[in-house]
């Protein structure tokens, strides 16, 4: 079954229906992220989004572009330090397979035991999109690549959705989501 005209949505098995009611269910609790979430996959990007926003300026586009090579290029080195530096302690992290992760210290345990020296992370060029939020940061879209050293041939792609707040100009993430989770096809 395909969902609307959206060539993106593919095919729609049983237990994807079930993990969406699941997934609606835990959102109810959360509206915030149900207005956020509702809105990126209502409007989901052109194929081959452009690197840039149309409302964002160039200088907050670097800005969180800077942020994210930060942020990811403490991911791959495992340097936990900076990954904590660039997180708020009450983040929320909402991933389609491990589910939410509430906290810095959960993050940083959970990268700590399962991505070190295990998974590193790339975004795709040409996909991240920058948006302001009025008195509080922005919002960053965009597609990741994840590699796993010594098997080249185990790559997966995701969407992400990160917060940045900005808080007396210093960055925090303070919710991301990391969605749609599926190996590359070649």
């Amino acid at each position: 079954m395909r969902l609307g005209n959206n060539p993106i949505s593919g095919c729609v098995k049983p237990t994807d229906a079930i993990l969406f009611r699941s997934f609606v269910n835990q959102m109810r609790n959360k509206p915030f992220l149900a207005v956020l979430l509702t809105t990126v996959l209502l409007n989901p990007p052109p194929l081959r989004p452009q690197a840039h926003s149309t409302t964002a300026s160039d200088s907050l586009f670097q800005t969180v572009q800077s942020l994210d090579t930060k942020l990811f290029d403490a991911y791959n080195h495992c340097d936990l330090a900076t990954i904590s530096s660039l997180v708020a302690e009450d983040l929320e992290f909402y991933h389609d397979q491990t589910g939410l992760a509430v906290g810095r210290q959960a993050l940083v345990d959970g990268i700590k035991n399962n991505i070190c020296g295990k998974v590193t992370r790339e975004l795709v060029a040409g996909t991240l999109e920058v948006y302001p939020i009025a008195h509080y940061g922005a919002v960053e879209i965009g597609i990741h690549r994840f590699h796993h050293p010594g098997q080249e041939d185990e790559v997966g792609e995701a969407k992400f959705v990160t917060l940045w707040q900005n808080k007396d100009g210093v960055w925090k993430v303070t919710r991301a989501l990391s969605f749609d989770h599926h190996p590359l096809t070649k």
